[in-house]
């Protein structure tokens, strides 16, 4: 019988590493912006540091996670760790001393967005040798409460630490890369493919982790309907909601309860997901999510209060999380160990490619028809999303199926009788 997870000593120390360096991170998300802004005064160079770590990860994605297949994915979590650390560094530097080049911004920016794509496809990948399958759900349940944590708890104690010096945010984040660091170095466990993939940049490997996910038709099917289409409408919804509830920008507090919310929402699902073994019950969970979605759309199109659009969104969010790992989980059980890092990155790819449009879908809405007509159309494009998923023969079957007949995972692991020296930092540079 496997230990409980809180006997686990390696996973406590993924879990700790992944706190550690999410709060840092999340402290100079807000700080960054703040900081172009008082520099420059200029709101869209503020806006371009957001667009390039973005459009740095979509590109850098795929081949992170052929890198996780090709490379030991502690030492691989050591490395990105190093280059890490180097970054927040030099740019905490640059503050303290009372001027950070644009330039040097964009480029932490960049190196700290690649290094992440990356790092989270080997996390991922050593996660898998750390955790048995039938805890994986639990594993990825409280992987999740710790990141919705960080992202409610990060904003607020960096806006509160650029208050008080504009330097105190990403002198925090070193902190956090660098105990994250020692949590990675103290993990004794190794995790290596049997089969190594080839040339980081060759179509082929590029293209296993999808190829892997179309030829499983219930994979296919809920990251192309679940993962891809929900998103980006629930994107156009929420910022929607910002933006009416917000009163055009002229007031903060409805749009800034509804994004709370949000957050609260997807938190209460990471701590709730074990308790629903989400895992056995990943087609209920989904179509009541997206069913759910649309009926949210409908009461904001009919009724105008910030109140009632935050709950609903919250009770959207909370059943999305305990949903998503029910499908993670899954994921990871399914997928053979020597393309864990490509499947993953191949899935985070569907997942995300879409999001930074559905902001801009929500927007585009408000400018050319009234919030109510703006909110109906975003619950027709949901309720295609969600009738698809109720109907497709592949996600009522295919989930079932999937974990019935994973293929053997191989992992590569051992356990020397002395933890290494600390001497890697933590992901998440901003």
């Amino acid at each position: 019988m496997a230990e409980p997870l809180r006997s686990n000593r390696d996973f406590r120390l993924l879990w700790l590493s992944g706190l550690f360096a999410a709060l840092g991170g999340q402290m100079s998300a807000i700080a960054l912006p703040l900081l172009i802004l008082k520099e420059t005064g200029s709101a869209v160079q503020a806006g371009a540091v957001g667009t390039v770590a973005v459009c740095a990860v979509l590109i850098t994605m795929l081949p992170g996670g052929v890198m996780a297949d090709r490379v030991e994915r502690r030492r691989l979590m050591r490395l990105c760790d190093v280059g890490s650390l180097a970054a927040v560094t030099a740019l905490a530097l640059a503050v303290w001393n009372g001027h950070a080049p644009m330039a040097l911004v964009l480029l932490v920016a960049t190196s700290g967005a690649v290094l992440n794509s990356v790092y989270a496809p080997a996390a991922f990948g050593l996660m898998r040798a750390v955790v048995p399958p039938d805890q994986m759900s639990t594993a990825t349940a409280r992987l999740q409460a710790r990141t919705s944590t960080a992202r409610l708890v990060g904003p607020l104690v960096g806006g509160a630490l650029f208050g008080v010096h504009q330097a105190l945010p990403f002198t925090a984040q070193f902190l956090g890369l660098f105990l994250s660091t020692v949590c990675v170095a103290l993990v004794r466990t190794r995790s290596a493919a049997r089969t190594r993939a080839g040339s980081v940049f060759s179509r082929r490997e590029l293209t296993a982790g999808l190829s892997f996910l179309w030829q499983l038709p219930y994979l296919r099917t809920v990251l192309l309907v679940f993962g891809l289409g929900m998103n980006f409408s629930f994107g156009a919804l929420t910022f929607s909601a910002l933006a009416v509830f917000s009163d055009s920008g002229r007031s903060g507090l409805g749009g800034g309860f509804v994004i709370t919310c949000v957050s609260a929402g997807a938190l209460a699902g990471a701590l709730i997901a074990p308790r629903f073994a989400a895992e056995r019950h990943v087609r209920t969970l989904i179509v009541i999510t997206c069913w759910s979605c649309v009926g949210t759309a409908a009461v904001l199109a009919w009724l105008s209060s910030p109140l009632v659009a935050g709950l609903l969104c919250a009770l959207c969010m909370c059943l999305s999380t305990v949903a998503s790992i029910g499908f993670l989980s899954t994921l990871l059980v399914v997928t053979p160990e020597d393309r864990i890092g490509r499947v993953q990155s191949a899935a985070g790819f569907l997942s995300s490619i879409v999001q930074p449009f559905g902001p801009l879908a929500g927007g585009f809405l408000l400018a050319t028809l009234d919030s109510s007509a703006a909110f109906g159309v975003i619950g027709c494009v949901l309720a295609v999303s969600a009738a698809v998923v109720t109907l497709a023969p592949s996600v009522r079957a295919g989930a079932a199926a999937a974990r019935e007949k994973p293929e053997p995972a191989g992992t590569v692991s051992t356990r020397p009788a002395t933890a290494p020296a600390p001497d890697a930092a933590g992901p998440g540079a901003p």
